[in-house]
């Protein structure tokens, strides 16, 4: 029987016993059912019918706000909005305005007879025109289709779920067709993710949603059409073509009350519904809701991870996340092919897993100090990479909060080993320029002791070649020897500089003395001095050694003192100067500056003065890379360099460097090295006179 609804709403009894007893007696097919305005349990939809409300009178306002919600309630399918009222035409054209379907006026003091003549007029069935029986008389009971749907879907997740949904819905509910559907970006139409019809699953497809049914329950939430739905909705072709002719849909609505999809059973032949079977399909249309909003939220966090590797993939140097464990979250393929190893041996994982001992130690050391500070930082070490060979890397660092709240830690390692190699050759191919600048002075302080001392050979060959010797000729020859030996030094001390100012064993380090590196780079530029007529200035106070490697401090005191020597005019004026000179600043720290009164350096050039490749000099005298090179040098052995200048007036670069400090084996503590305090040497000892004897 196609039993339909009239729900009384706050009507006084005497009225409700009234119209009960009008609709039985008039044989329509219509269910009474009481309710209070005052229920704090109204239901969020009314089934098909009449809903009748009951109007208490007090003001238009008041009418209308009990009016508005309720015709937003019961805007489903074939369902009436009725008022019983005695207000004027005026104000029930105001609530028609607010959503009432009919008006409805007393004949008397009796409700029911117009309240008949709108049933008829809406062509509510009555109870001798419903067909007897049919395919939903067989309706499995609503209790026990919740069990079964239950049952069946609790145990699955994702597109499983909803085709097993569809399919015990169908037989649930006795039904030809049964589908649950996706609203597309675009909201206008819907893309089936499950649809079960007539035994078997079909294809999913896209079709639009104006002109079906679907749109409606978008718009309602729950809509129900017991016949002829296709002929309502002729433009849905998919009703035509399956012959379907009922129809009930809820929506699926998100966590934010949403509308993402459409669940609905569909038949060939009368589709009735209760109450029952509305509440049955809201709650698995919430289900589906809840799944499908789950479902695209997994989407959605898979689309990020998928971005965020391809981000880390992207990303050309090694990268690693690690939680605050020291473990492995996140490596990027960089980061695999310097280990060796593919991101599965990696995640979860600490260094000591795949590093060295001792490698693994540093790492650990350096990224608890970035937890534990919170600061961002970086460190230079020694990697062994997958092939076993040892790699210099630098890694930079920098904590952020984790998803869990805690600490994550982030780094970004650079390998320097290529360009530490090419760093290394360029010190050298700048040292070999220098020593050809210095090679005409090298050459004069070389052949001044070298003439005398063949000179002084050639005596003593002379000397003894005689058959025999005065005694007075020893003295003299024990001169001789004496000025050839202190000229033989010279020549070695000066061929000592040169090797330690060209030779490459850059990694090497340790302590410096610092006067000693000076008075060496002095020997080398000596003749630049003379050859500018520069008076050479010296203010050495006693600092502590150096801790770095003492060919690459020679490369700059030497580029240093010939820039000095290259600001002086063309023309000397004789009162070329060059002072040198060092002191500890109050930090414990080596201060070495260089000093001339030369032309000075313009504020424009001062901004680009270490930049490579940088000169003022002609074409082919200066390669730019002196200064940047000095540059490079000082930092790298933990100092800083700087320049002050004014035009005119002469150019000062300051050194300042850390002292060498070593550890106290007996109560580990780290002090200078006093055993390494540089003294300032005493003013030169005027030479000998190179003693020249003519041969013969």
């Amino acid at each position: 029987m196609n039993t339909m609804y009239a729900t009384l709403l706050g009507l006084p009894n005497g009225v409700n016993e009234e119209l009960e007893r009008a609709l039985q007696g008039a044989g329509l097919a219509l269910e009474c059912r009481r309710l209070t305005l005052e229920s704090p349990t109204l239901p969020q939809v009314f089934p098909p019918g009449l809903v009748v409300v009951w109007d208490a009178g007090g003001s238009l306002e008041q009418a209308l706000a009990v009016c508005r919600p309720l015709a937003s309630i019961s805007s489903l399918s074939r369902t009436c909005l009725v008022l019983l009222t005695r207000r004027e035409l005026a104000e029930q054209d105001a609530l028609i305005l607010a959503g009432v379907s009919e008006c409805v006026t007393p004949v008397g003091e009796e409700w029911a007879p117009n309240l008949l003549t709108l049933a008829r007029r809406m062509g509510l069935p009555s109870q001798s025109g419903a067909p007897p029986g049919g395919p939903n008389s067989a309706r499995v009971p609503p209790e026990r289709a919740l069990q079964t749907l239950l049952a069946a879907t609790t145990a699955d997740l994702g597109h499983d779920f909803f085709r097993t949904l569809v399919k015990q819905l169908a037989e649930a509910f006795r039904v030809t067709c049964a589908m649950v559907g996706e609203m597309l970006p675009e909201q206008d139409s819907i893309r089936t993710l499950a649809f079960w019809s007539r035994g078997s699953f079909q294809d999913d497809v896209t079709y639009p949603l104006q002109g079906t049914p679907c749109h409606n329950t978008v718009t309602c939430s729950i809509c129900h059409y017991a016949d002829d739905v296709s002929r309502q909705f002729p433009e849905d072709l998919m009703l035509t073509d399956l012959g379907l002719r009922g129809y009930l849909g809820a929506a699926l609505r998100s966590t934010k009350g949403e509308v993402i999809g459409v669940l609905a059973i569909l038949h060939d032949q009368l589709l009735e519904a209760g109450e029952m079977d509305f509440a049955l399909l809201g709650a698995f249309a919430a289900r589906a809701g809840a799944e499908l909003e789950r479902i695209r939220a997994h989407a959605e966090l898979e689309r990020t991870r998928d971005f965020l590797r391809n981000t880390l993939d992207a990303v050309p140097d090694p990268l690693f996340v690690k939680d605050r464990s020291h473990r492995m979250v996140a490596v990027n393929s960089a980061f695999c092919q310097l280990t060796g190893r593919p991101a599965e041996q990696l995640l979860g994982k600490s260094d000591i897993d795949f590093l060295p001992e001792h490698e693994a130690q540093a790492f650990w050391t350096q990224d608890e100090q970035g937890f534990t500070t919170g600061q961002p930082g970086e460190s230079e070490q020694n990697f062994t990479d997958a092939t076993g060979l040892p790699r210099s890397i630098l890694t930079r660092r920098a904590v952020f909060p984790g998803a869990d709240g805690q600490p994550a830690l982030v780094g970004v390692i650079r390998d320097l080993t290529e360009r530490k190699r090419l760093e290394t050759q360029l010190r050298l191919a700048d040292r070999m320029a220098s020593m050809g600048t210095l090679a005409a002075g090298v050459a004069h302080e070389i052949n001044n002791p070298l003439a005398y001392v063949c000179s002084n050979l050639s005596f003593i060959k002379e000397q003894l070649a005689q058959e025999t010797l005065p005694p007075d000729a020893l003295p003299e020859l024990r001169e001789v020897v004496a000025e050839t030996q202190e000229g033989t030094d010279r020549v070695r001390a000066i061929v000592q500089d040169l090797k330690t100012f060209a030779r490459s064993d850059e990694e090497r380090r340790g302590p410096i003395n610092v006067h000693q590196a000076i008075e060496s780079a002095l020997r080398l530029v000596r003749n630049e001095l003379q050859r500018t007529n520069a008076r050479l200035e010296r203010e050495l106070q006693p600092v502590p050694a150096l801790l770095g490697n003492e060919a690459r401090l020679g490369q700059v005191l030497v580029n240093l003192l010939v820039n000095a020597t290259q600001a002086f005019p063309a023309r000397s004026n004789g009162n070329n100067r060059v002072r040198i000179s060092t002191w500890s600043d109050q930090s414990k720290r080596v201060v070495v500056e260089v000093e001339d009164n030369g032309a000075g350096i313009s504020p424009e050039v001062m901004q680009r003065i270490f930049d490579p490749f940088f000169t003022t000099k002609p074409v082919g005298v200066g390669t730019g890379l002196g200064l940047a090179i000095c540059h490079t040098i000082v930092q790298s052995m933990g100092g800083t360099i700087e320049v002050r200048s004014t035009l005119g007036r002469g150019t000062v670069f300051v050194l300042s460097l850390p002292a060498f400090v070593e550890e106290d084996e007996a109560d580990g503590n780290c002090t200078t090295r006093s055993s390494q305090l540089a003294e300032a040497p005493k003013a030169e000892a005027p030479k000998p006179e190179q003693r020249l004897r003519a041969l013969g």
